[in-house]
């Protein structure tokens, strides 16, 4: 996995800048800074993403806060699932932020995004409020999928879930790029699978389908270090992800700093519109358990976890680089931290006591558009049940 980079390239303060206290000495917080990214390593590209990101105050501050937002909300995802609070399956994020918010940074709202079951923190991303994603998981009707779907099935605009069959959204993700070339939209669909999906047969089908007619995909791979209870290096012969598209171009990034997936995202976007798919890999890690029944610990050492958090989390790290650059105050990273807990909380309470869908609601939904007499078969063959 790449090593950070924390030295500073230019920050220089304006007149009109905020003036705060910190360690006992007065600052003056700059609008911009220019920060070195780690460079990615490349396949069949010449040339790459930059190797410096230039990050306004703003956009430092919202990166932060939904990276923050993330943690938390998967942390009370987690906190309710072991108070029985959620049930079946439950897949959490954490350690993986910096992907979904700096690739979110990178594309727009057009842009479509489809993704594996660890689907929580794109969820977010993509605009499902945090009662959307909480309320889903503990099955109310505020959910974004009114309950119905639960861990693995959340939807909303552009944002194809969420799917819980290993591998299987990619060539989905290939079908939604055709659709987007077929139809002249100027947009890409980002196409998200884990390492231990790597290996699956339909993954390769999907390349070549979409290199053969140059569709907008950007084929992501978020290689967290482990396939369930196996790590890379015993599930693949070949772990540099970003090459395995073979004739499509690719690139691995540090997928731990937000403002070197931001980069990335931007450029492989570009590229997929001008000249078809391309491969994305970020090393990233996840901190719990592959699911919450996994924990995490039997196949890696706690050590392992525990350097993890305390040299490469993606938050403190992205804390200290903009706080050392004079982009923000201490106090006012504080007051975010403050802020997310509270609306976390409050979204938590609703989930809990929210009700739950009436039973009739689960033959809604069926189909698209159906007439206001339309019926579907329920469990016994004889008895047909209205649905809109």
């Amino acid at each position: 996995m790449f090593s950070l980079i924390f030295r500073r390239v230019s920050s220089k303060p304006v007149l009109g800048s905020t003036v705060s206290a910190f360690n006992g000495s007065t600052f003056s917080t700059v609008p911009e800074a220019t920060l070195d990214i780690q460079p990615c390593a490349l396949h069949k590209l010449e040339n790459g993403p930059p190797n410096q990101a230039t990050v306004t105050r703003e956009d430092a501050i919202k990166f932060y806060k939904d990276m923050v937002t993330v943690r938390r909300m998967e942390t009370m995802a987690g906190n309710l699932y072991k108070a029985k609070q959620i049930r079946g399956f439950c897949h959490l994020y954490s350690g993986q932020e910096a992907v979904c918010v700096g690739m979110e940074a990178g594309i727009t709202g057009d842009d479509a995004v489809i993704t594996a079951y660890r689907a929580h923190g794109w969820s977010y991303m993509r605009g499902v409020s945090l009662l959307g994603v909480l309320a889903e998981l503990t099955g109310r009707e505020s959910g974004c999928a009114r309950g119905k779907g639960g861990s693995m099935h959340m939807y909303t605009k552009n944002f194809y879930g969420g799917n819980g069959i290993v591998g299987a959204q990619v060539p989905l993700g290939a079908g939604i790029a055709f659709a987007l070339k077929y139809n002249n939209q100027p947009n890409i669909c980002v196409t998200l699978y884990g390492d231990g999906a790597a290996n699956q047969g339909q993954l390769f089908e999907a390349f070549n389908m979409a290199k053969l007619w140059n569709l907008p995909c950007v084929f992501v791979c978020e290689n967290n270090g482990y396939g369930m209870g196996t790590s890379v290096e015993r599930a693949s012969a070949c772990t540099d992800y970003y090459t395995r598209g073979d004739y499509v171009p690719g690139m691995r990034v540090d997928g731990m700093d937000v403002l070197a997936v931001k980069e990335a995202t931007k450029f492989a976007k570009e590229y997929a519109l001008n000249n078809g798919p391309i491969l994305i890999e970020t090393a990233t890690y996840r901190y719990h358990g592959h699911s919450m029944s996994d924990p995490g610990t039997s196949y890696r050492a706690r050590e392992e976890i525990k350097e993890m958090r305390e040299t490469r989390d993606p938050i403190t790290v992205f804390k200290r680089r903009i706080t050392e650059n004079n982009l923000v105050t201490p106090e006012e990273l504080k007051k975010v931290d403050q802020d997310v807990k509270k609306e976390i909380e409050k979204a938590a309470e609703k989930a809990k006591s929210d009700p739950e869908i009436a039973l009739d609601e689960l033959y809604n939904n069926v189909y698209i558009s159906p007439d206001s007499t339309f019926t579907v078969r329920g469990c016994d063959p004889g008895v047909r049940v209205a649905s809109r």
